[in-house]
């Protein structure tokens, strides 16, 4: 996560064309972007995926939590505007979000069988609808900061969530359907042409993912009580 964070530091600042960093009246590119009513574009990124878990049972050992290994997957998307006045924007970002994350449950003996029940890969597609308020500052030269935020609704692609098989058979069930909020922040860069805009965005799921397996005391799911979506996101927006 650490690393992320560096990563998007080390972006943003590299974007920020020289005039612009040490010019104290920089020429302003694309000077009436913001005035429209409604504004259009594409996003490209990065996600990290992840689950939190909570138990019916707080054993008291981290050794029995369920252990998520997280990957990077990818992101793509279209963005729609709607400019309120100066300082706020209501965006509407429609993406597909691809992600892979693999599972370790607690609990399995040390053989070949075990081992192979014991861990489960995840892949999902998701097709996210955010609805986000974007608050900004006023534009400095060239470049504007702001922060966001607001709910959104994602439809697994890959939930399995209709399957009969459960993990007994090897089939890893979630909702189809989930909802999040969403917080994060950016900073937009007027360019001579378009408008560029790294930012960084944390997910938060709200309900419950998992669909349990047909036996109540199954050794995967007896002991959750719910299983939430926690993600990173790092995108690229071109308007």
């Amino acid at each position: 996560m650490k690393r992320f964070f560096l990563l998007l530091g080390g972006i943003l600042f590299l974007s920020l064309p020289a005039n612009a960093q040490f010019n104290p009246n920089p020429v302003l590119n694309i000077e009436n972007k913001d005035k429209k009513l409604l504004n259009y574009g594409y996003f490209l990124g990065f996600n990290r995926y992840g689950f939190k878990f909570d138990y019916k049972q707080d054993k008291g050992n981290q050794n029995t939590d369920i252990q998520v290994l997280e990957s990077t997957g990818f992101n793509v998307g279209l963005i729609g505007e709607l400019r309120l006045n100066e300082f706020l924007d209501v965006r509407f970002e429609p993406g597909l979000y691809y992600n892979a994350r693999t599972l370790g449950f607690p609990g399995f003996v040390a053989t070949e069988e075990g081992e192979r029940d014991a861990i489960t890969e995840v892949k999902s597609t998701y097709i996210n609808f955010p609805i986000l308020l974007k608050i900004g500052t006023r534009r400095y030269g060239n470049f504007k900061p702001f922060i966001v935020a607001g709910p959104s609704a994602s439809l697994n692609l890959g939930s399995n969530e209709k399957s009969l098989d459960d993990n007994s058979s090897g089939t890893f069930r979630m909702n189809k359907w989930s909802y999040n909020y969403e917080l994060g922040f950016g900073i937009d860069f007027y360019l001579e042409y378009f408008k560029f805009t790294p930012s960084i965005r944390g997910v938060f799921g709200l309900t419950d993912e998992i669909v349990r397996d047909n036996d109540p005391n199954s050794q995967w799911t007896g002991n959750i009580e719910s299983m939430k979506t926690r993600g990173l996101f790092i995108n690229f927006t071109f308007e």
